[in-house]
């Protein structure tokens, strides 16, 4: 069910939710969190539907709030839109869609609106702001995601979340890697032990993940990780190849497929592992189901990306 509401407020719109929840409709008892959805009119639907399919796992009240871009005083009005039922997963949905000056306050668009005693998760899923802990809608949140996939330049904006990060920031870049890292880490808790002396990673150019991965080996095995950039994928944010270095061989994940990969290691056959690419879905699910501060991504942001970090 989608119920439009043009030219409102937010008071009638949390009144028309009430009325649906009492008529049986939604009911918001088992919502576990409310996600705040910071975009522009064109990323509207793409967000909701990656947080409509994560909803499934974490049932919660999704708010959308869409900015024209405009500051006229002369256009200024809040268009909404509930979406319960079958249109939201496993969640109520709320879109704002604020004209003009109706969106310079995005704090008081979505205080009204939030779950009372639950957590608030901030995603941008475009363009993210300068300092996303100070921001409108950063300081009502525990969880607040970005995603470096999105930005002009993705170095830069790492650069800038070192500068500005607070406990709970986090970057979609980063929960891309969760199932490669995990990989990582198992192959080397396996004996031989030797000790990493060096790695190498080649990816495509358009894939800032690569950059993460390489400032977390780095800072967890204390080696060089010499990078290699490809021509830009199709399928953005492709990691093609990985080497750790030891004496006693070179340990390598290939990957030719998306979500395949072959995995070469000394004295061991040649195998097939899985390591398919992440969809929104995924990352959003994963980030959504640990709300506490990621303190490892903190650690490789500030140590690798902060003003005391050598230049690359």
């Amino acid at each position: 069910m989608i119920i439009d509401l043009e030219n409102t407020t937010i008071s009638k719109v949390s009144k028309r939710i009430v009325q649906i929840r009492e008529q049986g409709g939604v009911v918001a008892l088992g919502r576990v969190l409310t996600l705040v959805i910071e975009t522009d009119f064109k990323g509207i639907e793409p967000a909701i539907k990656a947080a409509n399919d994560a909803s499934r796992e974490h049932p919660c009240r999704i708010i959308v709030l869409a900015d024209d871009n405009s500051k006229s005083k002369k256009n200024a009005k809040l268009d909404a839109q509930i979406r319960v039922g079958g249109d939201a997963g496993a969640s109520e949905v709320i879109v704002l869609r604020a004209y003009g000056e109706a969106a310079s306050d995005p704090e008081s668009l979505v205080t009204g609106l939030l779950l009372p005693d639950a957590p608030v998760v901030a995603w941008w899923p475009g363009e993210a702001p300068k300092n996303a802990a100070e921001s409108a809608i950063g300081r009502i949140a525990t969880r607040r995601i970005t995603d470096a996939l999105s930005q002009k330049d993705a170095r830069a904006h790492f650069k800038n979340l070192a500068r500005t990060y607070a406990p709970g920031d986090s970057d979609f870049a980063w929960t891309r890697l969760t199932v490669l890292r995990t990989q990582l880490a198992t192959m080397l808790d396996q004996p031989p032990y030797d000790k990493v002396l060096g790695a190498e990673i080649v990816g495509a150019q358009n894939s800032p993940s690569i950059d993460l991965l390489a400032a977390w080996l780095e800072l967890k095995l204390k080696i060089k990780v010499k990078i290699v950039r490809t021509t830009p994928a199709k399928s953005v944010n492709v990691i093609k190849s990985i080497k750790l270095i030891r004496k006693s061989g070179t340990i390598e994940i290939n990957r030719d497929v998306l979500d395949k990969a072959i995995l070469v290691q000394p004295s061991q056959p040649t195998r097939e592992i899985s390591l398919p690419r992440r969809s929104l879905r995924d990352c959003l699910s994963e980030d959504l189901r640990r709300l506490d501060p990621d303190d490892l991504f903190g650690e490789v942001i500030t140590k690798s990306f902060g003003v005391k970090a050598k230049k690359k």
